[in-house]
């Protein structure tokens, strides 16, 4: 499997011929919408109009949209999209997704702006590789994630919507977060290619930081 990232929130994870594709960019952030074909998209924000017209997945394209809670099973990949009701409002939802591919469960917090409901929390168990917001407001504060990281105990930790050339909206550095959790700084790779194999040889939560 080989994860890559575009800025934001937005990864693609590739397993063979399966692309996956997490919070597509926003042109208005001022970054590079990425040009592939995806099998499957994941939108962790969605506005309630757009899930009311339809629905929480759509085909498009080649590809299938999912864009809020529920189960799914697309090209034997498992997906379980969970409402955050304490982060969402009466304009959009926000969802997590927890995803597994090649026996590897990774999660993903999106838009993530505090620490989940207890129920929530119970289903983020023996995550192997956990995508989080690392650059501050509007999303979770540094400290708050930090924290969840110790209470979720990932083998892997992919920082995401922190600040990075061309980004135009306010957000802390990469370093801030490091620091906070008093982290070893990692040298940034350009893409995360990983098995399942892997991860039994590694005994405390290590950052990986990918290059834009």
């Amino acid at each position: 499997m080989v994860i890559s990232f575009y800025g934001e929130g937005c990864f693609k994870i590739q397993s063979g011929d399966m692309v996956l594709l997490v919070d597509p960019i926003n042109p208005s952030s001022g970054l590079t919408q990425p040009r592939f074909k995806f099998d499957i998209s994941l939108q962790t924000l969605s506005s309630l109009a757009s899930l009311e017209n339809e629905g929480m997945g759509k085909k498009e394209n080649d590809g299938f949209q999912i864009m809020g809670p529920g189960e799914y099973n697309i090209k034997d990949v498992d997906i379980s999209g969970i409402g955050l009701i304490n982060g969402s409002s009466d304009k959009f939802i926000k969802s997590i997704f927890i995803v597994m591919i090649e026996g590897i469960k990774m999660c993903f917090l999106g838009h993530i702006s505090e620490i989940p409901e207890a129920d929530v929390l119970e289903k983020l168990e023996e995550i192997d590789i956990l995508f989080i917001p690392a650059g501050g407001k509007p999303f979770i504060d540094q400290k708050l994630a930090v924290k969840l990281i110790k209470q979720i105990d990932p083998k892997i930790v992919a920082p995401s919507f922190y600040k990075i050339p061309g980004l135009k909206r306010p957000a802390e550095d990469l370093k801030i977060f490091i620091e906070e959790g008093g982290y070893k700084k990692a040298e940034q790779q350009e893409k995360l290619t990983i098995k399942k194999k892997d991860l039994a040889e590694i005994k405390k939560t290590e950052i990986i930081s990918l290059k834009v």
